[in-house]
């Protein structure tokens, strides 16, 4: 950055005179700012590397100087870092890419399903290994389970436990509870003892919802057990009474939490809705399509797979855990599953190609969980007919924009904001920032939950007012990610502000496990990083201070928690 003090043109008898600036043929700097004193006022010139920088980013540089310089003048006595960057045309392009609103259903999820049963009765809703489901049969079994579960006191209100291996019973326990009036909480048998009974504690869960394969791992005891297997001992109950809205609790989802325990994220049947109704447009799904299953419940993801095939007509495979879990017998049930949509993450999309995935004719496929890398996404276009990249929190309802990949260079993008979806990118003050400037990700809008389950001072940390949208109550969730806008309206993501984690897509709080390690009476410090020794394989390792040999036994203690 360079400023030339020069008094503008010289001065000589009988002549009239102006300074004209020399082109320049050659530069040692990639970029270079020089400023001309004109004497009657200043010239700003730009020179850059073009295989660096296009001329619009340049241009828009050029624009966010000038509103400093204006700032500056207005305001002489305020600190420069208050100094506003955004420019009109920046607000207005803003403000367009955020017009996303769109008409949703009012109904609750379970009510978009029994419309759709009511169209489509006998059409094939859910496989499992070999055994499936009509719409009616899924209908059928969940409006008894649901009768079953009003008489064992679930109304709107009533936190449910499923505790169910990957089956048929996982769908028709889920519906059951919402058709209940319930919210459900997810809890897969797989996951630690420890982790398990905190979540139903936490939550509340006045009963569980379990099956004979895996009744006899039931985390806790103090809470009642009922069996989706079995039938009903006594005469069940009617449905009729208070019925759930879009304002209740579908489901409370329990991630990871930086003080050593996992926080619960209370999702409403008004925010899932928003997202199926988004998705079922864009990326779009019909009656034609099936969708093979292949994600835990715990993990929020798992909710798109089993319901938006669900509203749309579409028939969902549901994979068994040993199939989603190894790559060859994944890749056999998504041949033989005549699936045309798979959701996965990066790594699961990986573990097929490993296993030697050459192509599924016809597939198109959803990537999300973690970051899209382009390799990956090149691999992914030459196997599939769509690639979709998708990007969202848990705390604002799954997936929050989406954008369909295409062949190039550079990062995949995680695309444009759903319907009835707002992203901001904001710097340390709260102010937006302009197109092209990092800052913090925050998003509002219909896919905004209304907080954490029983964790107040939390909710009000990560969960504030929206200043950009009309109304007292418009709110936007503090993502945690840095990201930026692009010059056509899309987003990109550049990584995280704190020390939380993507591994395999599941979210991970470095500080959890941290903590759980420093719990042990041998351990005095602890420090957890993610690494990636290999492209694609990312690992968590920790590095302990003990005052013995102690591997095997803190390998233990955390399988526990």
């Amino acid at each position: 950055f360079n400023v030339d003090r020069g008094r503008g043109a010289p001065r000589m008898p009988d002549l009239e005179t102006e300074l004209s600036l020399l082109p320049r043929a050659h530069l040692n700097f990639e970029l270079e700012v020089n400023v001309a004193d004109l004497g009657s006022g200043f010239r700003l010139e730009c020179t850059y590397n073009r295989d660096l920088y296009s001329a619009d980013t340049v241009q828009r540089w050029l624009g966010h100087f000038e509103m400093l310089l204006r700032g500056a003048v207005a305001s002489p006595e305020i600190p420069t870092a208050e100094l506003v960057l955004l420019t009109d045309t920046d607000r207005e392009r803003i403000v367009a890419w955020n017009a996303t609103e769109a008409a949703v259903p009012g109904s609750c999820v379970h009510d978009l399903i029994s419309a759709q049963a009511g169209r489509t009765p006998d059409r094939v809703a859910l496989e499992f290994k070999n055994t499936a489901l009509t719409y009616r049969q899924l209908q059928e079994r969940s409006d008894r389970l649901a009768r079953r579960l009003r008489a064992a006191g679930v109304r709107p209100g009533i936190r449910v436990g499923v505790f169910l291996e990957r089956s048929l019973e996982m769908v028709v326990g889920l519906l059951g509870v919402l058709k209940a009036g319930g919210t459900y909480v997810p809890l897969d048998p797989a996951f630690p003892p420890e982790r398990l009974s905190y979540m139903v504690q936490d939550s509340g869960a006045a009963l569980l919802l379990t099956h004979a394969e895996v009744e006899g791992d039931v985390p806790t005891r103090e809470v009642a057990l009922l069996r989706v297997d079995e039938e009903p001992p006594g005469p069940e109950a009617d449905l009729e009474g208070p019925a759930a809205g879009g304002d209740n609790l579908a489901y409370v989802i329990y991630t990871s939490g930086s003080t050593g325990k996992p926080k619960g994220v209370a999702i409403t049947h008004r925010n899932l809705v928003n997202l199926l109704v988004s998705m079922a447009r864009e990326p779009g799904l019909n009656e034609t399509d099936s969708l093979l299953s292949v994600t835990t419940l715990s993990f929020d993801i798992a909710a798109l797979e089993l319901f938006l095939p669900l509203i749309t007509g579409a028939r969902v495979v549901v994979a068994s855990r040993e199939e989603a879990l190894d790559g060859h017998l994944l890749l056999d049930r998504l041949r033989s599953s005549g699936a045309t949509v798979m959701q996965a993450t990066p790594a699961t999309w990986r573990l097929l190609i490993d296993s030697g995935w050459q192509s599924v004719p016809g597939l198109r496929i959803l990537s999300g969980g973690e970051a899209l890398p382009r390799d990956l996404a090149d691999e992914l276009l030459d196997r599939a007919s769509e690639v979709w990249n998708v990007y969202g929190p848990t705390e604002t309802t799954v997936w929050s924009s989406v954008w369909r990949v295409e062949p190039g260079e550079g990062p995949v993008s995680i695309g444009r904001p759903i319907a009835n979806t707002r992203f901001y990118v904001l710097d340390e003050r709260g102010s937006q920032q302009p197109v092209g400037v990092p800052g913090e990700i925050l998003i509002g809008g219909a896919g905004v939950a209304p907080g954490y389950w029983n964790r107040p001072e939390l909710t009000e940390e990560r969960f504030v007012r929206d200043p950009f949208a009309e109304g007292p109550e418009a709110r936007m969730y503090r993502t945690g990610d840095l990201g930026r806008w692009l010059p056509d309206g899309r987003l990109e993501c550049l990584g995280r502000l704190d020390h939380q984690v993507k591994v395999r897509g599941f979210r991970i709080e470095l500080g959890e496990i941290e903590s759980a390690l420093r719990e042990q009476p041998e351990v005095s410090g602890a420090v957890v990083l993610a690494r990636e020794d290999r492209p694609g394989d990312r690992r968590l390792v920790a590095y302990v201070i003990a005052s013995e040999e102690t591997e095997a036994g803190l390998r233990a203690a955390l399988r526990a928690r």
